[in-house]
């Protein structure tokens, strides 16, 4: 009998979502794979199935991972709309940092391959719906706490951000410079009140 691969499923998952993440899912081949992950293809296949089911185990891997990170920056805040700019605010400050320029995974992955696979833009959509999910709960309790002005509509306030994080996220991969990514974010902050 067979004996089952043994490695670190997380870091093999992280290692696949670089070599995807840089590269994008058409131009990334089984040999770079192989080489990223450090696994034979004979494991990536056992325990993958293929290359799109690595991408999708990436993408879930990333999309969990993004959710709690996103979630704990919003909970950070001392109140649900200091969470939701504390988030904000941090988006603006990223634009220095190298990664900046590979956008978001999730946006990358729906630009790229959800338009034409139907498992890959469920899962995205999943996961983008879970973020602004999030922002939404923030902002319809800073509404109730009297935060946030009665008459603005969380759910479509939520939706509002949520579009501009993506457009700012290409923007950076486009190599925006950190003054135009600032102004987006400084328009958002004041769409708060």
């Amino acid at each position: 009998m067979a004996r089952p691969a043994e490695f670190d499923r997380d870091e093999v998952l992280d290692r696949a979502m670089l070599a995807f993440w840089n590269q994008g899912y058409c131009a990334t081949s089984m040999a770079n794979l192989t080489e990223s992950t450090h696994l034979n293809p004979g494991s990536l296949y056992a325990a993958f199935d293929s290359k799109e089911g690595l991408f999708l185990a990436a993408l879930d891997h990333y999309g969990k991972r993004s959710v709690e990170e996103i979630r704990q920056v919003l909970d950070s805040g001392n109140t649900p709309l200091d969470g939701v700019r504390a988030f904000l605010r941090r988006l603006a400050a990223s634009t220095t940092k190298p990664e900046a320029k590979r956008s978001c995974f999730l946006v990358n992955t729906m630009l790229e391959v959800a338009r034409h696979n139907e498992r890959v833009r469920a899962l995205s959509n999943n996961y983008l719906r879970k973020i602004e999910g999030l922002f939404r709960q923030n902002l319809q309790a800073a509404r109730e706490r009297g935060e946030l002005a009665a008459d603005k509509d969380p759910e479509a306030l939520a939706t509002f951000i949520m579009t501009n994080i993506w457009g700012l996220r290409v923007l950076l991969a486009a190599g925006a410079n950190a003054t135009r990514v600032r102004f987006t974010v400084d328009q958002l902050l004041s769409a708060l009140g």
